[in-house]
């Protein structure tokens, strides 16, 4: 059965079992025509192709186009060893080659042919690269070029197409059948002429020196030298059918065959076609003009309308929505037949059928999405939405039980017995004999579950839900859980709980790749060092599964990868490979049918994947890197078209806006492809992989300076270092010359300085004696100032001390004055009181001398003018304070001022009294009629105030 899946050999990298990869380029992004004629690839990876519009070139990163002089299509293109492109169009031929800025500049060729051998050239269908020569083939002529020459061979009749098999130049005339080429001469190859109606447009080496002749219409044909002979092979009947434009071999085991109507083909040397390839199947479009075999033995097609990237140099072909698959999440083999559990349902498809043209058929009666599909005692039981599913006959025969099912797992000491993971918990079933039933809902666990971590022991089952782990002890009746533990961790060094599994038919606990077992005796876990040691050097895993051959796969971070296991129970680690699946894994599903080491199937998001670990990793290469261009304000250099040598460049200091594109000519899984990059000496470090494939620096300072690159692919493999060295000149005023000049104004100004701080310190020493002497002058008037200042200060303390005395005296005199006051006052008394005595009842002496005493004592109070002298005195002392006063105030009275000047005086309320001749309440009064003339609030002081004035 699986001899006959691989009898067809596989030594060449094709498989016969799904699809390679395909990656289709639209016109809107190389931007080119429709039609694309030619394909070929230089030595630095870059592929080239002859398009309608010109010549196209795709770096992995950047297509780029170049057109004729003539702008015609280009039908044909060789490059050689040193790097030219050869290309051919419609009656122009010549070869592009980088300029010094890395552009491609075409070259005609034409000038070296005279101009009657120019009218009749017409399209160029062919270049070779032949013994030094570079042939190109018109259906009129071949041109040979060689050191700046061209010779000329005409056609015998008219030429179809030219072709180079085992080193040998053969042409195919209209008439005269196939031509061999050598010694500047044509020779008619035997028996060709039966080929005179059939155009020839692909030519193979076949073994026993036989050749392949592919034709356009008639198919497929054998030649022996002698004979030609109709190849009666499943290949011609499809180029019968659908026609043939050429096409391309592998290593000189595969046959590419182009067709016109369906496709691409690939056959093995007997015609037994591997794989049929179409637009059905990826391709963009079923019409073939040309294939080519690219430096990594993958596969390009140039279409009618596009370019298509094939990834045959792989270990992993594909099963997708061609296929009728979705999403898978399981698959198994089981009686001829391979079954796919999918989220759209059932698939199988039979193992002893080729893969190549026909899809999976859906079991009948799964409609709904399915989780699982295992073969248990020789049954066939599905873990779907609809329930538990025995299939027979690729069908439905019975629903053992309605719930939705994850998936079921043997239970140890009861063989026939079957423990399955349904939506709401556990269920029991009986699977033996060909005869399959539900028991019963085992009781004590009703939660909601979403995957199918279980795993059973001798003891216990083992479920792992969300962040915790249940350990549940069934019952001898297999009706209930006895017993429930949740656990949280497993390891109080090693926090969380990764994974579930079982290994070598033990239940393994995993966390931080370290790996438990559990201990019922001492009711603890203890770790594995020899399974933990396994993965020191892998990534935390979250997903680990034991396949049939005791091989360990694991997942981690949407990734996968493998720990074979050799004969010698050693174990082997791959995961370079599966790098292209990262991202493609279906989460907590991870789904891994090992069938044997050529058939290993992966459930993916969009489909399936078959990966043959027989396949030497050989499609594993260091890739190559390039700093594709290099662009300064006002230039570009297209780098990735210069060598080595020729990358240093000088920049104007305006130019010190710099930036880079990268490209990796990795064609494969081309989006996981990553950059670092530094440039040295603005960086020291490597910068951090990215996909980014454009870096800008800016103001970059004057001086040398080299950027380095490197590319990762997908395999995580680095490459070679690239380099483009550029030197930034300084700007005129930072110039050698510019410095040159400082310098020497730097002396000037040194001689003139030291000159002019001479002439400063003379006239500072000039300006000093001036300085001294008016300081001398000013502190001589200074001195005077402050002795004049002092002398005023001394008769402002005498006039203080005079004004202190003055006031002394005046308070004296008013004090004498209130005596002589009192004095009168009393004598006035005295005169009333004589006036109340009556003088006629005295005797005469007597009423004399009181005539006499009465008439001296009114002269003494009428002749004593001391109070006139008083008032006098002070409105003379007080007169600037009772100026100003009046001044301020113009309708102050008289008998105000007098109050005024006697508050000024600091006299007391009862000597006002006594002075004014008031009472102590006329005084309070009058001072309260003061105030309000001088509109003073309660608060202020009046005596203060009056002092102020």
């Amino acid at each position: 059965m699986i001899a006959y899946l691989f009898s067809f050999g596989l030594s060449g990298q094709i498989k016969n079992i799904g699809m390679p990869n395909v990656k289709n380029y639209k016109r809107t992004e190389y931007k080119g025509g429709t039609q694309n004629w030619s394909i070929d690839q230089d030595k630095n990876g870059n592929i080239y192709f002859a398009n309608n519009s010109g010549l196209i070139q795709f770096d992995g990163s950047t297509w780029r186009k170049y057109s004729l002089p003539n702008n015609t299509p280009i039908r044909s293109l060789k490059i050689d060893d040193s790097g030219k492109i050869f290309v051919g169009g419609n009656s122009e031929f010549g070869y592009f080659k980088a300029n010094e800025k890395g552009e491609l500049q075409y070259f005609s060729l034409l000038k070296l042919i005279k101009k009657k051998d120019i009218q009749n050239i017409n399209l160029i269908w062919r270049i070779h690269i032949y013994k030094g020569e570079v042939i190109f083939q018109s259906f009129t002529k071949a041109l040979f070029y060689k050191n700046d020459k061209i010779s000329i061979l005409n056609a015998p009749r008219k030429f179809q197409f030219s072709f180079i098999v085992n080193n040998r130049l053969f042409f195919q005339d209209k008439v005269l059948g196939i031509l061999e080429f050598k010694n500047q001469k044509l020779y008619p190859l035997k028996g060709t002429t039966v080929l005179n109606d059939k155009e020839i447009w692909a030519m193979f080496p076949l073994p026993n020196n036989k050749i392949l002749l592919a034709t356009l219409e008639k198919g497929l044909f054998v030649y022996d030298y002698n004979n030609v002979k109709e190849w009666n092979t499943d290949a011609n009947v499809f180029i019968k059918r659908n026609t043939s434009l050429g096409g391309a071999i592998i290593k000189n085991k595969f046959i590419i065959l182009n067709s016109v109507l369906n496709g691409v083909i690939i056959c093995d040397l007997n015609g037994k076609i591997i794989q049929h390839l179409n637009r059905q199947k990826g391709l963009q479009n079923n019409t073939i003009l040309t294939s080519f075999v690219d430096n990594k033995n993958n596969i390009w097609l140039g279409l009618d309308n596009g370019i298509t990237f094939i990834n045959e140099n792989s270990p992993f072909t594909y099963f997708d929505y061609s296929y009728n698959i979705g999403t898978v999440y399981a698959s198994v083999l089981h009686q001829n037949n391979l079954y796919v559990a999918t989220n759209q349902g059932l698939f199988f498809h039979s193992w002893n059928t080729p893969f190549a043209d026909e899809p999976f058929n859906r079991v009948e009666g799964t409609i709904a999405q399915a989780w699982n599909i295992q073969v248990i005692n020789n049954t066939l039981l599905c873990s779907s939405n609809s329930g538990a599913l025995v299939i027979e006959n690729n069908k439905v025969s019975k629903i053992l039980d309605t719930k939705g099912y994850f998936g079921f797992k043997q239970i140890p000491k009861h063989p026939e017995y079957v423990i399955g993971e349904n939506y709401t918990g556990f269920s029991i079933f009986k699977i033996a004999s060909n005869r399959a039933a539900f028991i019963n809902q085992i009781q004590g666990f009703d939660e909601t579950t979403n995957t199918f971590e279980v795993e059973l022991d001798n003891d216990y089952l083992w479920l792992k839900k969300d962040s915790y782990l249940y350990r549940m002890e069934l019952s001898d009746d297999l009706k209930k859980f006895e017993t429930k533990k949740k656990y949280t961790q497993i390891s109080a060094i090693n926090k969380g709980i990764g994974s579930l599994q079982s290994i070598n038919d033990k239940v393994y606990f995993q966390t931080k790749n370290h790996f438990y077992r559990f201990s019922k005796d001492q009711d603890v876990f203890f770790e594995d060092r020899k399974i933990s040691n396994l993965f020191n050097n892998i990534p935390v895993i979250n997903t680990l599964i034991q396949d049939s051959k005791g091989n360990l796969w694991y997942s981690f971070n949407e990734s996968l990868g493998v720990l074979e296991k050799s004969d010698n129970g050693k174990y082997v680690k791959k995961q370079a490979p599966f790098s292209n699946l990262s991202g493609n894994l279906v989460n907590n599903y991870i789904s891994v049918n090992t069938i044997n080491s050529k058939n290993i199937f992966i459930g993916l998001t969009d489909g399936l994947t078959h990966y043959d670990a027989t396949i030497p990793n050989t499609f594993i290469t260091k890739p190559t890197v390039f700093i594709e261009s290099f662009s300064f304000p006002g230039d570009t250099i297209i780098t990735g078209n210069l060598k080595a040598n020729e990358k240093l460049f000088n920049l104007p200091y305006s130019g010190n806006h710099v930036k880079f594109t990268f490209s990796s000519p990795i064609f494969e899984n081309q989006e996981n492809v990553t950059y670092s990059y530094k440039l040295k000496p603005f960086e020291d470090t490597w910068r951090s992989w990215s996909s980014v494939s454009i870096k800008e620096y800016t103001n970059l300072r004057e001086g040398n300076y080299t950027m380095k690159l490197r590319a990762k692919n997908s395999f995580g493999i680095v490459s070679e270092i690239d380099e483009v060295k550029f030197t930034i000149t300084p700007p005129w005023y930072r110039h050698f010359l510019a410095y040159i000049l400082y310098l020497l104004l730097i002396c000037l100004g040194i001689y003139v300085i030291s000159n002019r701080i001479k002439l400063k310190i003379r006239k500072n020493k000039y300006y000093e004696t001036i300085e001294q002497r008016r300081l001398y002058l000013e502190r001589e008037s200074k001195i005077r100032h402050d002795q004049h200042e002092l002398e005023k200060e001394i008769e402002k303390l005498k006039s203080d001390k005079l004004q202190i005395k003055i006031l002394a005296k005046d308070k004296e005199l008013v004090n004498n004055s209130l005596q002589v006051v009192k004095k009168n006052k009393t004598l006035n008394t005295i005169i009333s009181k004589l006036k109340d005595i009556d003088a006629n009842i005295l005797d005469d002496s007597t009423k004399s001398e009181f005539n006499k005493l009465h008439k001296s004592i009114v002269k003494e109070v009428n002749t004593d003018k001391s109070w006139k002298d008083l008032e006098k005195h002070i409105k003379n002392v007080h007169f600037d304070f009772l100026k100003r006063l009046k001044e301020k105030y113009p309708t102050i009275s008289p008998r105000e001022l007098d109050l005024s000047t006697y508050l000024l005086m600091n006299m007391s309320t009862k000597e006002i009294a006594e002075i004014m001749n008031i009472s102590n309440g006329g005084v309070e009064l009058a001072r309260y009629r003061l105030r309000k003339k001088l509109g003073l609030n309660k608060k202020e002081n009046l005596i203060g105030f009056l002092m102020s004035i």
